[in-house]
């Protein structure tokens, strides 16, 4: 059965921008989703890969590289000869779930042990992280990770290679990926390094109106019944959202950020008290790929406040004196700066 359709997907629009936002610039960071369970995370995560354009990829590569891309960062491409490194193929947008009770060598990769033995090879076998390349790595109950797991992701999220040291083994690969990370903060919070690594940060819920309610429920039904026939039926806005985003990948260089705007976000943060400059990257970068998304050629500060709560509630320090959650104290920080909606 296909995945269910991103554009079928009822409510929850705060998360649905953010990994559209994501997909059109992943050097934003990824996106950490927490709520509810049962809100839908990880069919957004799916629906999204699966609504993306195939990407062409060198035949035979186990990280999926570009054939545009420099071979010697791969140890596959960097052993090919120039006619056989321009055999290529399409392959859908990898969506790579890290299960909580994975191991190190399930992750990073390790050696082969059948080629060990078999033929007294020394050889290479990738783990999730190369397979995870060009596409998205997906982290259920993000807040549960081992430490030592989270160790590793923050290294490799932070270089896009993943260095291999071990069993006699030495060797890097290309590991680039959209980080997209859900949990439930009942059940823990996520570490504090992990979770400056995301550049945005979501709120799900459990709708709360009748109508959205029977709407979520009769969605779902009419997939499970017939999910060729469904997903037929959203065929068109599922093609008119790939061409969007298509289409903002493309404006994205051209998008300008005046310096009102980056005021404005730099405001932002120090009403905030955000630690480092990663706010107002994070801030400009995401409002660019809002307004390439929304066909603008200019950021306005429309962007701003919409993209500001996923990109800042994450990044504020606790305040004894303040009670207030995160996603308020951002809106009261948002109407201070930018004036009232």
């Amino acid at each position: 059965m296909p995945p269910f359709p991103f554009t079928a997907i009822v409510a929850q629009e705060e998360m649905k921008r953010a990994l559209l936002i994501a997909a059109v610039d992943p050097s934003i960071g990824g996106v950490l989703i927490f709520g509810d369970r049962g809100t839908g995370k990880s069919t957004a995560v799916r629906a999204l890969a699966a609504l993306l354009p195939k990407i062409r990829a060198v035949a035979g590569c186990p990280y999926a590289c570009a054939p545009d891309g420099p071979a010697e960062a791969c140890p596959h491409c960097a052993g090919q000869s120039g006619q056989g490194r321009g055999k290529t193929h399409l392959i859908p947008v990898p969506v790579v779930d890290l299960p909580l009770g994975a191991t190190e060598d399930r992750v990073v990769g390790a050696l082969d042990l059948e080629r060990a033995l078999t033929r007294g090879e020394k050889a290479f076998e990738p783990g999730l992280l190369a397979r995870a390349n060009r596409g998205f790595l997906y982290i259920d109950e993000a807040n549960l990770l081992e430490d030592h797991l989270v160790d590793l992701l923050l290294d490799v999220a932070a270089s896009g290679v993943n260095t291999v040291e071990r069993e006699g083994l030495s060797l890097r690969h290309p590991a680039r990926f959209v980080l997209v990370g859900s949990g439930n903060p009942e059940e823990g919070e996520l570490r504090p390094q992990l979770l400056d690594r995301f550049g945005l940060a979501c709120e799900v819920s459990t709708p709360t109106d009748i109508a959205s309610r029977i709407e979520v429920v009769r969605r779902r039904d009419a997939y499970e019944r017939d999910g060729e026939g469904f997903c037929a039926a959203q065929g068109k806005a599922e093609k008119a959202l790939q061409k969007t985003i298509l289409s903002a990948r493309e404006r994205l260089g051209s998008v300008s950020v005046p310096d009102a705007v980056l005021e404005s976000a730099a405001r932002l943060c120090l009403a905030l008290g955000t630690d480092g400059l990663r706010g107002e990257l994070t801030l400009m970068r995401t409002a660019r790929a809002l307004a390439a998304l929304d066909g603008a050629d200019v950021v306005a500060a429309a962007h701003l406040r919409q993209v500001a709560p996923s990109a800042l509630r994450h990044r504020l320090r606790r305040n004894p004196l303040d009670e207030s959650g995160s996603t308020a104290r951002v809106a009261r920080a948002v109407e201070e700066v930018l004036g009232p909606a």
